[in-house]
């Protein structure tokens, strides 16, 4: 089942104004008249894609009514090739400290026997088999080492010996306003 897209670039159905198809098509897209100055520029434009062969010809007909010439154009199928990058080489696992008396040795790896055919699907899977590890062994991966952030101070200065750290103060208010031709009249 193919796949389809209309394109339009601004050609008009033989007899129409390109007023009344712009006025059409503003309505249909219920878009601006910059939005659709754009589609008249003369350069290809796709109204919509991915359709079916039938919706890609109702969109066809309505805007042959409308006055506008559309092309419907199968679309063809986007393969892209990737190269993936090779998997990064494992890392040595660090040296984890042991307590005294503790085995460093890996623990045997656990082998499964299917009771069932629901269980024959972790007949293949590789595990450790924690149950018989040595206790006092460590089962848990060794934490990464963590780096301290880093703070540029460059910028920053200490205040001078003596200096006070407090908010910086305020100038002090002008002179008071000149209220001496005001007068409280007593209302009775």
């Amino acid at each position: 089942m193919g796949r389809y897209e209309i394109a339009f670039s601004g050609q008009l159905v033989a007899g129409a104004r390109m007023e009344l198809v712009q006025a059409n098509l503003a309505r249909l897209f219920q878009a601006d008249a910059q939005r659709i100055a754009t589609l008249f520029s003369g350069r290809r434009v796709i109204l919509k894609n991915n359709l079916d062969e039938a919706s890609a010809e109702k969109y066809r007909a309505t805007l042959e009514r409308a006055g506008a010439l559309v092309d419907v154009v199968p679309m063809e199928p986007v393969i892209e090739e990737v190269e993936l990058a090779p998997p990064p080489e494992p890392d040595p696992e660090p040296a984890r400290p042991v307590a005294p008396g503790v085995s460093t040795a890996m623990p045997p790896r656990l082998q499964v026997v299917p009771r069932d055919e629901y269980m024959a699907a972790f007949a293949g899977v590789d595990a450790p088999d924690f149950g018989i590890a040595p206790v006092g062994a460590d089962l848990q991966d060794a934490k990464p080492e963590v780096q301290p952030p880093r703070f540029d101070f460059s910028a920053l200065s200490v205040a001078p010996v003596g200096s006070d750290m407090g908010q910086a103060r305020t100038p002090a208010a002008g002179p008071p306003p000149d209220t001496s031709h005001l007068k409280l009249e007593e209302r009775r």
